[in-house]
């Protein structure tokens, strides 16, 4: 436990103990192919299948769910045992969830805006990771400028027909659902004649073709809809309202859902811990390259950060700190964690030197490569949600009050 942890109880303290035994016992062996870094790069069957299986066991032992009621297939909703499991997985180095779309974005936004019935339905088997779900907001040329999307979801008999092109699609190649922004309106205003709808993937008239990024993985993807048919039910909320609804989902992706801050500062301390780790066992010019005093100091200020990050995510769950601008530490959460990935993924590079070119799968290459690959991927995270250039400018015009740029 960090040493700016609170004092646990003895409930929660002999909760970690239980977690951290169950997991020493059933965390599944390293597989022989090579697993992805996140789930932007989940691409073949037996990683998917591998991650897929690893979820649904930490979901039925009991330990994945504790920001759901449980009628709806939770734990009951617990931000200390969240944080707790969040803690415990990150310094096994435990596999990710797989279906993350769905734990934090898509899920959290069914609770908040769905129908008593979309509840029971959905989110049961998002925890389970019986269904995956993608994420269909971006379009080419529609990325940054979400509002200017194109899709349109045209009345039927029966449902909608949806016809468009969304991009950048992580998991839709294994998606049994897709959060989808269309048109349902096109002659209303910009953002008033969009609608949110929960669009079942098994549908004809879908093509999904992938997209491989310079780090030569797939898990991006191109979604192309073709009168697509979907059901009525499949809207959330009320036609019109997609424009709000997306914002939420945009916050919950950004890391304003319960517990979210948490679970990824825990994961951000781990990983500068192995940076440590590998500059340890790394030498230069005769000496590790731990001992040298610019990198000491980087690293110092990476783990410094990193320690932040817990710190502000840990406040984010405190009403009484966040009262005077409540918006400030969701909407900075993504921009910081993401950018100091890059930057620490960055010096591992650099602590490396010439080894960074050697990429995955080469003998020679220390931690299988994982360094160089994960600065590649790191841009993903600097893009999606909302590029670092947009987020600074929402920043500045909804916590900071500035004005507009012309």
């Amino acid at each position: 436990m960090s040493r700016y942890e609170p004092a646990e109880s003895e409930e929660l303290a002999a909760f970690r103990a239980e977690v951290k035994a169950w997991i020493a016992t059933n965390q599944p062996p390293k597989p022989s192919f090579k697993l992805p870094l996140s789930f932007l790069e989940v691409e073949s069957e037996e990683q998917f299948r591998y991650l897929r299986a690893w979820q649904r066991k930490v979901y039925e032992a009991g330990y994945l769910g504790f920001d759901v009621p449980k009628e709806y297939g939770g734990q009951g909703v617990s931000l200390d045992k969240h944080r707790v499991v969040a803690q415990e997985l990150a310094r096994a180095r435990a596999p990710f969830m797989v279906n993350l779309i769905a734990l934090q974005w898509a899920g959290p936004t069914i609770l908040a805006f769905g129908t008593e019935e979309q509840k029971q339905r959905f989110l049961p088997g998002i925890l389970s990771a019986d269904d995956i779900w993608c994420q269909g907001f971006s379009e080419p040329g529609s990325g940054s400028d979400l509002a200017s999307l194109r899709a349109v979801a045209v009345p039927s008999e029966d449902g909608y027909r949806v016809t468009g092109h969304k991009v950048w699609t992580t998991l839709a190649h294994f998606a049994k659902f897709m959060i989808l922004m269309a048109r349902t309106d096109p002659a209303a205003g910009k953002y008033a004649g969009i609608s949110y709808f929960l669009f079942p993937m098994d549908t004809p008239g879908v093509t999904i073709q992938p997209l491989v990024k310079m780090s030569g993985e797939g898990g991006f993807n191109q979604v192309i809809f073709d009168e697509a048919p979907m059901p009525k039910d499949a809207l959330l909320g009320a036609e019109g309202e997609g424009w709000n609804i997306a914002m939420a989902t945009l916050m919950f992706e950004r890391g304003a859902g319960e517990g979210v801050g948490r679970e990824r500062a825990a994961g951000f301390v781990e990983r500068a811990g192995a940076l440590a780790a590998l500059a340890a066992s790394t030498t230069r010019d005769g000496r590790p390259v731990s001992e040298d005093p610019v990198f000491r100091d980087r690293a110092v200020q990476a783990w410094i950060e990193a320690q932040a990050m817990a710190l502000a995510a840990a406040r984010s769950e405190a009403p009484a700190l966040n009262a005077e601008r409540p918006m400030a530490l969701p909407l900075m959460n993504k921009l910081v964690m993401s950018e100091w990935a890059q930057r620490l993924a960055e010096l591992g590079c650099e602590v490396l030197g010439p080894e960074a070119a050697l990429w995955v799968g080469d003998p020679h290459a220390p931690d299988d490569g994982d360094w160089p690959r994960a600065f590649m991927n790191s841009f993903g995270m600097t893009i999606g949600g909302g590029t670092s250039e947009i987020l600074r400018n929402i920043i500045g015009e909804r916590v900071l009050g500035l004005p507009k740029s012309k």
